[in-house]
């Protein structure tokens, strides 16, 4: 079952869900690293943080794409209050607008830095200093947006799981 069915996602919108999930936590572990580290390690770092972040970038694309010309979301879980339908609709939003955000700053940080051929060049250059050009500040309130979103995504699907017991992360899952 590749499309969503009313009660259930189907295969491609599980794939992109969980396989963003990783992505997005390995840029999250990656670029905190590379907040932290020197000249040659950063580099390193960000030669493996950038293309994720590409490949993010191009999954929560298609993701748009796909709900919007091919599939369709499942119903809401039944006996779902209207808010709780809202607040999930919004964080949802909030992840895309965040998503695009944090994409938008890391370029605008590697143009504006002109740090490009020092990370993928054989140049040994030293990296600027990031924290000097303005997208680094939303790029570090986004990850820590991301985490708190990531946090409360995780807290609610677990709620519905283990205390309401609507079998809520069933549906995020293959097969059924």
């Amino acid at each position: 079952m590749l499309k969503s069915r009313t009660d259930r996602y189907g295969a491609i919108a599980v794939s992109i869900h969980w396989l963003s999930a990783i992505l997005i936590f390995a840029l999250l572990g990656s670029g905190f690293r590379a907040a932290n580290a020197m000249d040659a390690t950063k580099a390193g770092i960000l030669r493996f943080h950038i293309p994720v972040a590409i490949i993010v970038l191009l999954l929560t694309a298609f993701r748009l794409v796909w709900w919007w010309r091919f599939d369709r979301k499942p119903l809401p879980v039944q006996g779902q209050p209207l808010w709780q339908e809202r607040i999930a609709r919004w964080v949802h939003v909030a992840f895309y607008i965040v998503i695009f955000g944090m994409v938008s700053s890391g370029v605008g940080m590697i143009i504006l830095s002109g740090a490009g051929p020092t990370i993928f060049g054989s140049s040994g250059a030293a990296l600027p200093n990031f924290a000097d050009y303005p997208p680094r500040i939303p790029h570090g309130l986004g990850a820590l947006l991301l985490i708190a979103l990531l946090l409360f995504h995780a807290g609610a699907a677990l709620y519905h799981q283990f205390i309401r017991g609507d079998g809520l992360l069933r549906r995020m899952w293959y097969g059924g």
